[in-house]
């Protein structure tokens, strides 16, 4: 590879590592505001700013027009209700789970991916493909620690938002053919404040304290952020070399848990969540050949 291929590369590496930091803010941002606001309501400001963020800045880049035009509305409609859907059981689980631990099960996303692949995108799920699967599973029940009674039932929640997320990327790679990223990102937005906007006026309570502003700025910009910075890393490197970088998130949860909330993760989290990263890089060893979309991580 030649020194600037090298140089680009690095630079797509550091766009990811950035891209993901920005998704850990976007989960501490709504834990800190779940103390004061309900979930729903954090969902519909994540939404709406992020929205507002991504319309003006495209707008200005591009034909906002040309920007709308898609070729699979179903598709673009569908994969935003899935993301919304994720972000409500997150932000949820959130409110009463470490982000470390909430993390580590949302990240068992690429093991849903592998099995619903198969018969949505045509990709064959082979034994090995399979086992690491059922470990990747093993890790999920590590961490949420089912049948024991240190289990809180928002783990669950987080288990359906790492199923979710599943429908979700495979929708994502399924847009990929159709639809530029930025279009992709525009309808995020869209549909999100569509769906969540309307819930506003009913839970509404303007903020008295400081941080409680920033929490809600933060929230939607970390959500714009992070997904542009994700496409312009894929715009630098390859999806197959930024794709294990994407568990750099893991390691931002844990850091934010502790400098924000004080959390260390236990050591049922830790053991738990480096069986479901191993069994998702693993995953990403065997399918390195196909190259995957950006935008498809399961950021919420």
């Amino acid at each position: 590879m030649r020194g600037t291929g090298q140089h680009e590369t690095l630079i797509g590496i550091a766009l990811m590592v950035s891209a993901v930091a920005g998704f850990a803010s976007i989960d501490a941002s709504a834990k800190f505001l779940s103390g004061t606001m309900s979930p729903m309501l954090i969902v519909a400001v994540r939404y709406l700013v992020s929205f507002v963020i991504v319309a003006v800045f495209l707008a200005a880049r591009r034909d906002i027009v040309g920007l709308m035009r898609t070729r699979r509305p179903g598709l673009q409609v569908l994969r935003s209700l899935c993301l919304v859907t994720a972000t409500m059981c997150s932000f949820v689980a959130l409110r009463y789970l470490p982000l470390a631990q909430v993390t580590s099960i949302t990240f068992a996303s690429p093991l849903v991916v592998a099995l619903i692949a198969g018969k949505l995108l045509g990709e064959r799920v082979g034994w090995r493909r399979a086992i690491a699967v059922l470990i990747g599973f093993s890790g999920v029940l590590v961490v949420s620690r089912p049948g024991l009674s240190g289990m809180h039932p928002a783990a669950l929640l987080a288990v359906v938002t790492a199923l979710v997320n599943g429908v979700y990327i495979v929708v994502t790679r399924m847009l990929a053919a159709h639809d530029p990223p930025e279009t992709t990102m525009f309808y995020t937005g869209l549909v999100g404040s569509v769906l969540t906007a309307p819930a506003l006026p009913f839970l509404w309570e303007t903020p008295s304290e400081t941080s409680t502003w920033i929490g809600i700025a933060s929230v939607g910009f970390f959500g714009a952020l992070g997904h542009w910075l994700l496409i312009l890393a894929h715009r630098r490197a390859p999806a197959s070399t930024l794709a294990p970088f994407a568990y750099a998130h893991l390691l931002w949860a844990v850091l934010l848990g502790f400098l924000i909330f004080g959390h260390l993760p236990d050591h049922w989290t830790v053991i738990g969540g480096a069986i479901v990263a191993a069994s998702g890089l693993y995953l990403l060893y065997q399918e390195r050949p196909r190259v995957t979309p950006p935008g498809e991580e399961g950021a919420v």
